[in-house]
């Protein structure tokens, strides 16, 4: 089949690579323009690395970005990773239409912080969907679905990049095989069950420590590494990343400091502590919590807010 790959960062890359290092006939790469004073999306390096065609439209609602594509005559688009909105007339043009990546068990988790939420939210288990996108978001039907689970012990990053990464672009080979062999399903999603959750943002995701020490570490480490949980002390923000659930409780204000050490600072919850091991104070960059600590005069009995 000729394929266009459609996709962005280390992911869109790897599909690619992954692509090309079968044999299969990529005839054209499509990523976002590029941004000033950034290098170029990992995926159009490697694309140019390899000789193939990369287009960059600002937009996919446009006659001319139609009309480019249909020049291609291609079989597949495999979208590894779009945040663009791209009209089903676009999706539509290949013989075979469209199939993406998304990184939950649609229709669990429609929308751009899929991974994020259900750490946050402490779910056991996860997954990824490969759809035939259309005009809604994330609503298409389903082709594959892979489950994952979620330890106690998974953050945004170790989920992402050693589970729902590399499976996922299993996912997208077998995808293809299936759309090549004429055995590729449409399943409808059920709307009824749908989820959806906007962007995990830094407002939305300040540390209330008068909160249960595992509703405190599912917020943690669902933020980590992006976009920070965070807390304040003495009116600085500090974003929090690598910590240690501790069960014992203290009979101290939640946000108190029980404890300095050179393995971190340890703050008081409602029920137990978090042993805070790596932070960025804000406009700085990551360091230990015990050096952020001395940096910052903090001592046993101060709070963090």
């Amino acid at each position: 089949m000729r394929i266009i790959v459609h996709g962005q960062q280390a992911f869109g890359k790897s599909v690619l690579e992954a692509l090309l290092e079968r044999g299969e006939d990529v005839i054209g790469v499509y990523c976002a323009p590029d941004r000033e004073g950034r290098p170029p999306d990992p995926i159009k390096q490697y694309a140019v690395e390899r000789g193939l065609p990369v287009h960059q439209p600002r937009s996919y609602r446009n006659a001319e970005t139609a009309a480019q594509m249909t020049s291609l005559g291609a079989d597949l688009c495999v979208m590894a990773y779009v945040t663009a909105f791209v009209p089903e007339e676009v999706l539509n043009i290949p013989v075979h239409g469209s199939i993406q990546y998304h990184p939950s068990l649609l229709p669990r988790h429609r929308g751009g912080s899929s991974i994020n939420w259900p750490i946050i939210w402490g779910e056991t288990e996860t997954g990824l969907s490969i759809f035939w996108p259309d005009n809604g978001l994330d609503e298409g039907p389903i082709l594959m679905q892979k489950e994952v689970e979620i330890t106690d012990d998974d953050t945004l990053g170790s989920l992402y990049f050693n589970q729902l990464f590399p499976l996922g672009v299993e996912a997208m080979l077998e995808s293809v095989n299936l759309v090549r062999d004429g055995a590729a399903p449409k399943i409808a999603q059920d709307h009824s069950q749908a989820t959806y959750e906007g962007w995990c943002r830094g407002d939305l995701v300040r540390i209330n420590w008068h909160m249960p020490t595992q509703t405190t570490w599912n917020l943690i480490r669902g933020c980590n590494p992006a976009p920070g949980a965070w807390t304040t002390f003495e009116d600085t923000k500090v974003a929090v990343f690598d910590c240690v659930k501790v069960s014992e409780a203290r009979s101290v204000q939640p946000g108190g400091i029980t404890r300095i050490g050179d393995d971190g600072v340890q703050v008081a919850t409602a029920d137990g502590q978090i042993l805070v091991k790596r932070v960025r104070p804000d406009g700085a960059r990551k360091v230990p919590a015990a050096e952020w600590a001395g940096d910052a005069g903090l001592r046993v009995g101060a709070r963090l807010k």
